[in-house]
């Protein structure tokens, strides 16, 4: 399998869907079968997020990647989540002003979640996160 690139940038902003998962080792292989995407086994573990995250291309040009999300520990944003069953968390766009982007976010009246962060998984790349009114968590991944 090809390494995936994190700069690599699908056609346009978006960026990928992210799926929590109880266990990545456990989920991987099924996923990247029935997504048709390639894996190169990397796995970041990020303590500012209590996440542990890996990423799968889609073999098909212009698609967004795959990111699959697992609690890091019991404290984890996503335990809850994962508990309940694997499930869609969020979706991510790339933004070129991260702080321009919230600011519009809250004009719309989304919820500005996490304040900008560096993400491991990014090379220190900053995300951020919002919950829109219509139910939606919205990374944004500082381009």
């Amino acid at each position: 399998m090809n390494a995936i690139s994190l700069t690599w940038h699908p056609e346009g902003a978006f960026h990928h869907v992210g799926f929590v998962v109880a266990s990545i080792p456990n989920s991987v292989q099924g996923f990247a079968s029935m997504l048709q995407a390639d894996w190169d086994g990397q796995v970041f573990h990020d303590p500012n997020q209590g996440v542990r995250v890996t990423f799968l291309k889609s073999r098909r040009a212009g698609d967004p990647l795959w990111e699959l999300v697992e609690p890091a520990d019991e404290q984890s944003p996503v335990c809850s989540f994962a508990a309940k069953g694997d499930g869609l968390h969020h979706v991510c766009y790339v933004v070129d002003n991260i702080e321009q982007a919230l600011a519009d976010a809250r004009a719309l009246g989304a919820i500005v979640t996490r304040q900008p962060m560096p993400a491991v998984a990014f090379g220190g790349r900053r995300i951020a996160w919002i919950y829109t009114r219509n139910r939606l968590l919205i990374e944004y991944l500082e381009r």
